[in-house]
């Protein structure tokens, strides 16, 4: 009777090991982790910032009165997919301290309600129970990278980033575009958010709303600019 031939196995590691023991999912998460260390980097078409708002508890005023954000750039752009990985395996939503926030914008965008290429803008934000608030954000974070809300929008209008706030009992969960009067864009936010959500994560009616910008109580329109020119739209691509 002719032999069956061996297994190739040259390259492979060795079956020997601690990870025999482990259960089969704990196995293949290992390996999927192997597998993206393999991997060339998956590089995202637009860079990304992380921020933090700290909210102290006496928040800085400008000359104006205004308020002027508490933030704080995380780390270094994020200019591919593991970056990203990275950036969101290591920032547990749960360290997050109540009231306090964290965004992931595009360049050249700050989650400044008065910053100029804000101040036409809007936002959906949903209210999220803290047990599905880590899950939910991840997802709105890959839909942002992924330029699935980009694509959804009216032309014109941008997408600016996504945000997170830690409140007693849920997050909130925000969508930042740049033109709250195109409602094609608004209406299309939210379709694609709901669409690409699972049925366990999705919100019901009343625990999301859009607000302008412009509507908040503590907004004020910065004072307008020494010239005439346009502010130029900033799509930020890489080259």
């Amino acid at each position: 009777m002719a032999m069956r031939p061996s297994l190739l196995t040259r390259g492979l590691s060795s079956a020997a090991g601690p990870n025999d023991t482990g259960s089969p999912a704990e196995q293949r998460d290992d390996a999927k982790k192997n597998m993206l260390k393999a991997m060339r980097p998956l590089p995202t078409q637009h860079y990304w910032n992380v921020y933090i708002d700290k909210q102290l508890k006496e928040q800085p005023k400008s000359s104006d009165g205004s308020y002027t954000a508490t933030l704080e750039q995380l780390g270094s752009q994020i200019e591919s997919v593991q970056d990203f990985w990275r950036y969101n395996n290591n920032t547990p939503v749960e360290q997050i301290k109540m009231r306090e926030s964290i965004y992931l914008f595009k360049q050249g965008f700050q989650p400044v309600w008065e910053d100029r290429r804000n101040i036409n803008g809007g936002s959906w934000t949903f209210r999220v129970p803290k047990a599905n608030g880590p899950d939910f954000w991840t997802r709105v974070q890959l839909m942002a990278i992924g330029e699935k809300l980009q694509g959804c929008l009216d032309l014109g209008d941008q997408l600016c980033g996504v945000g997170l706030s830690v409140r007693f009992n849920s997050h909130l969960i925000s969508i930042w575009h740049r033109d709250a009067s195109k409602q094609k864009s608004i209406d299309a936010l939210l379709e694609t958010v709901l669409e690409e959500l699972p049925d366990e994560l999705k919100p019901k009616p009343d625990n999301y709303f859009y607000k302008k910008h412009s509507d908040h109580a503590g907004f004020k329109a910065p004072a307008p600019p020494a010239t005439d020119a346009p502010i130029p739209v900033i799509e930020a691509p890489k080259s």
